[in-house]
């Protein structure tokens, strides 16, 4: 009986296009980090993000593919200047603008690049990728990645980056100032002041010491600030939906409504999902403590705003911080309003509540660390072909190839998840010794890369084809 892969029909080749067409390609020398790599008024940041292969050592082979033109690197929403210092440093043409575009503007944008870099406001959809017809790799230089159509870029060998570690601590910090600014009413007061008016007064105005912070969701962001919390004589107990060991003495509840019950503040660290959307609506407001406070610092969509604007009238709920919202200016400027979001202008004459623009993330610190750990991976990505911390990508890797290895050569082949594939990789691959191979599948995508020696580059071109040629082929990449 034949296998899966032979009935997979070949792609026919087009002899009015050539090879270098349809090569994805890259260009690089070096490999150089920055060393100063902060801009922090009183520190410098010189580690390594967490989860970040890194440089490769000193004897490692750099590679090129088979045809070699620039790699072209677009960067929106102002990505930090560390990242941007990396990208350039490998010789890719890299442009970098302050703002999001709209759908139009960045169709055109992206119809030549090889890397995008984006962060929250930018929104890959299948209709923008579909027309990127070089991108290779998305580097989201934030901790979400629910503005990429993940599944799209996988099916087209589209590989995705993000930081998920790199600014914790400065959302921590965001939510532990804003836990003490709303239980001291600091915003009323500054404004009130701003306008002229000395308003003094204590009444419902407390110390944090003692109380109990309710956290939803006990990821990076939310267990950092359980120690913060915890420092300062909070009590913590921690909702989510895996049974997690708690810091210090932070203990797990078993249900929201057991965390609403619980909390003088509830704080929201959660992905935005189905199951998410509205978590925090009129009957869960209803269960909290008369005089709580909330404070939103995951996606715009947790929280029902127009239930919690009521629940703020009638004092239920003493105060609140947000700073995500459901739809978000696509850039500075006098965008907040009606148009954006029905109801903006009820929620901006509420008393006790701070808005922020998407700030948690947006220190310094960790803008300089997302620029390292998105740039370094994107930089392996291209150069070496690896995919360790890839969002939509099975994740593999190889020890990089040494100089004592010149005719050596890597392949890349991503494909689709259907048996036989590799059978006939490995018929094409057996003229040669295959050093080394891994491969790993991610639902319907499957992701190959294997070391050949004894290559010359007259075999390259051909070896190239006959992969191309196999039915089951989303991407091809060769490096030597």
């Amino acid at each position: 009986m034949p296998t899966g892969a032979r009935d997979i029909p070949h792609h026919k080749r087009n002899g009015s296009s050539s090879i270098d067409d349809t090569l994805h390609r890259t260009v690089s020398n070096s490999f150089d980090l920055v060393t100063n790599l902060s801009t922090s008024p009183t520190a410098t940041f010189h580690a390594s993000p967490p989860g970040v292969s890194g440089r490769p050592s000193a004897s490692a082979k750099q590679l090129k593919p088979f045809h070699t033109t620039d790699v072209k690197v677009l960067l929106l929403e102002n990505v930090n200047q560390t990242g941007q210092a990396i990208l350039k440093q490998q010789g890719y043409q890299v442009e970098a603008l302050k703002s999001s575009l709209p759908e139009d503007q960045l169709i055109a944008k992206i119809a030549d690049v090889h890397v995008i870099g984006i962060r929250s406001k930018t929104h890959l959809s299948a209709n923008v990728l579909k027309h990127a017809k070089n991108l290779i790799v998305i580097g989201c230089f934030c901790i979400g990645t629910n503005q990429v159509d993940l599944k799209y870029a996988a099916q087209n060998g589209i590989c995705v980056f993000n930081s998920p570690f790199s600014n914790s601590r400065s959302v921590a910090e965001l939510m532990i100032g804003e836990i003490i600014a709303l239980a001291r009413q600091f915003s009323d007061r500054s404004l009130e002041l701003h306008r002229g008016v000395w308003n003094k007064v204590s009444a419902g105005c407390w110390e944090v010491r003692g109380k109990t912070l309710g956290i939803v969701g006990y990821g990076h962001v939310g267990s950092q600030l359980s120690v913060l919390a915890e420092s300062m004589g909070m009590h913590v107990i921690y909702y989510d939906v895996n049974n997690l060991m708690g810091l210090g003495t932070a203990r797990q509840v078993p249900t929201l409504d057991d965390l609403l019950k619980g909390s003088d503040f509830v704080t929201l660290h959660v992905p935005e999902l189905p199951d998410t959307r509205n978590m925090i609506s009129t009957p869960q407001l209803a269960t909290m403590r008369n005089g709580a406070y909330l404070l939103n610092a995951s996606r715009g969509s947790v929280v029902d705003i127009p239930a919690l604007i009521t629940a703020m009238k009638s004092g239920k709920i003493a105060g609140a911080a947000l700073d995500v919202f459901p739809n978000e200016p696509g850039s500075n400027g006098d965008g907040f309003h009606n148009q954006l979001n029905d109801f903006t202008e009820e929620l901006r004459t509420l008393k006790n509540i701070i808005l922020t623009p998407h700030i948690g993330g947006s220190t310094e610190e960790a803008q300089s660390a997302i620029g390292v750990e998105v740039s370094t991976a994107l930089v392996n990505y291209v150069n070496f072909g690896s995919t360790l911390q890839a969002v939509n990508m099975p994740e593999v890797s190889l020890r990089s190839l040494t100089l004592d290895e010149p005719n050596h050569l890597r392949v890349i082949y991503i494909h689709k998840n259907v048996p036989g594939v590799l059978r006939r990789v490995n018929d094409i691959l057996s003229d040669h010794n295959v050093d080394k191979q891994m491969t790993d599948s991610r639902g319907d995508v499957a992701y190959l890369m294997a070391d050949i020696s004894d290559v010359n580059v007259s075999e390259i071109k051909s070896l190239y084809q006959s992969l191309e040629d196999l039915g089951s082929r989303i991407r091809t990449r060769v490096l030597y």
